[in-house]
């Protein structure tokens, strides 16, 4: 490999690495609204992705104005809810075991807010009518307290447009879940055809300023996860192109999602007044006097394992995280299996970093020794192309032959640290969508001060010290590697440990500790090498 190529190869893997940054995690395009907006449950222009459809703008929906009908609350020990029988709109989702900030006194998440009510979050839509602004309703049951593996329901019936609605919505203590069973009875004489709609309708879920965690639509048809983030398509609307098996708005941390469990129906979402709004519509035909049932299960709740894993329709699908998901999975288990021993995720992240080490100490020490090979032909490879800088590939032919002779591999230091890749993408992506690092303290105050510091991994160093010392350990790793043959390439490394520095400013905290034991570990096994060497 000459010294163009090696320059070509520094600068693809410069690239690479830039932009894979900024297309896994490009920034937020800012809305232009007016509407202020509401406090989001974590403080942290793409073309439409494949299978969607653009959906043509149409009217906005009646809003709904909670002060019709009765409410009744549903307290279990995860959450409690309020539903207003005007409709069985959903006017409040309080989560008991997470809150807005670190802070002491903060409140805990409630899912629906003032604004995001007025979409009607659980509100049925029948025929393009929304089926809450629309006659009288009734109710049978009252207020639920429910203790863990207990069930209670409530029955809503109302009159719509020649047809009669009952909703059955049941709750279950110890579960995000929230099951409905829907029947539609024709009350004429004449066929009805309709369209019923389920809805779910949330707020941004993240802080504007978060570029790292986006408030997404997503939905699995036919297997396959789709996900939208683009502000730009979503006022336009998007749809799914076939029937879905789930669909639902979500963060890295939580997500609101609607599971259609009688049949598979088409999902639509749109963002209008800064909320988002996702319907699971399905098609229906009523003879005279003909009941027809359909039934879908709503969730509100954290993107977590034990959560998801008894959805049906693969909603666990939803906690995917990214191209190295079939890797970085099965790190975040171990990362909380390691968790329950030393009651620390900073320090459970020093521990898998260093287990990750140890298990491609091999690979690195081969690297390793490939670039001390590789450092002692330079003064022959300089000599090689001064004699032949006229005759290009003359020289890069002597230069093959001094590989061949000195049975050097001029790849050899770049193979082992690719196959590493993946592993240490997967655990960022791992570690990025983990909702078990929010408000997860490492260290809480800087030391000898009460000045607050690593008290929450998901978010980002507030004094920057963390991405500056990793910095600074990039910097001194680079240093105890061997010198690049080529000048040119030399100066375009230089500048990785300032790009990446640049970076990692902003990322969340529990990143940047991985990433800055991970450069500590690297320096002291090349540390070890070159005594080793010596």
């Amino acid at each position: 490999m000459d010294s163009n190529k090696r320059v070509i190869l520094a600068v693809s893997l410069s690239l690479m690495v830039l932009l894979g940054w900024n297309y896994m995690f490009p920034p937020i395009t800012p809305l232009e609204t007016n509407t202020q907006n509401q406090s989001a449950p974590n403080q942290i222009v793409a073309p439409v992705a494949e299978g969607v459809t653009q959906v043509a703008p149409t009217a906005s929906t009646v809003q709904f104005t909670p002060s019709k009908g009765e409410r009744l609350s549903v307290d279990t020990p995860l959450y409690h809810a309020v539903i207003n029988t005007s409709g069985g709109v959903l006017e409040s989702f309080l989560l008991k075991a997470y809150k807005e900030t670190i802070a002491q006194d903060s409140r805990n998440i409630d899912l629906i807010t003032p604004q995001s009510l007025t979409k009607a979050p659980m509100g049925l839509i029948w025929n393009a009518q929304p089926t809450w602004a629309q006659g009288a309703w009734t109710v049978q049951g009252g207020d639920l307290n429910l203790v863990e593996g207990q069930a209670g329901s409530m029955v809503l019936t109302g009159i719509i447009g020649g047809v009669q609605v009952e909703r059955t919505l049941t709750f279950t203590g110890g579960t995000y879940e929230v099951k409905e069973e829907v029947k539609i009875t024709n009350t004429t004489t004449a066929q009805v055809q309709g369209n019923l709609a389920f809805s779910v309708s949330s707020v941004p879920l993240t802080a504007e300023s978060d570029k790292y965690n986006l408030t997404k639509i997503a939905y699995m048809a036919a297997g396959a996860l789709t996900e939208e983030d683009s502000q730009k398509d979503l006022l336009l609307g998007v749809e799914s192109a076939t029937p879905a098996q789930w669909g639902g708005i979500e963060s890295n941390y939580f997500l609101l999602a609607l599971v259609p469990t009688s049949s598979d129906m088409m999902v639509r979402a749109k963002l209008e007044d800064n909320v988002y709004r996702l319907t699971i519509t399905d098609q229906m035909l009523l003879d005279p006097g003909i009941t027809q049932l359909r039934t879908a299960s709503y969730y509100f709740g954290p993107k977590t394992e034990k959560s998801l894993t008894n959805m049906p329709k693969n909603l666990k699908g939803s906690m995917h995280y990214g191209f190295f998901d079939i890797i970085a999975k099965p790190l975040n288990q171990f990362l909380n299996f390691l968790y329950g021993y030393v009651g620390n995720y900073g320090i459970a992240i020093i521990i898998l970093t260093l287990i990750i080490k140890i298990l491609f100490w091999p690979l690195s020490h081969k690297s390793y020794k490939s670039m001390e090979q590789m450092k002692k032909l330079q003064p022959m490879m300089a000599k090689i192309r001064e004699k032949y800088a006229d005759d290009r590939e003359k020289m890069n032919s002597e230069i093959m032959q001094l590989y061949k002779t000195y049975k050097v591999n001029p790849a050899g230091g770049c193979v082992p640290m690719l196959l590493q890749i993946p592993v240490f993408f997967a655990l960022y992506q791992a570690l990025l969508g983990a909702i078990e690092l929010r408000h997860a303290a490492f260290i809480t105050h800087l030391p000898f001060t009460d000045m607050v510091w690593l008290a929450d991994l998901s978010a980002k160093d507030p004094y920057y010290i963390t991405p500056l010392v990793m910095g600074a350990t990039m910097f001194l790793q680079q240093r105890m590697s061997p010198p690049m043959g080529d000048p040119m390439q030399a100066k375009i490394m230089m500048f990785m440990p300032v790009i990446f520095t640049f970076l990692f400013l902003n990322f969340p905290a529990g990143l940047v500790v991985y990433w800055l034991v991970n450069n500590v570990l690297s320096i002291a096994q090349q540390w070890l090498m070159i005594r080793k060497s010596k």
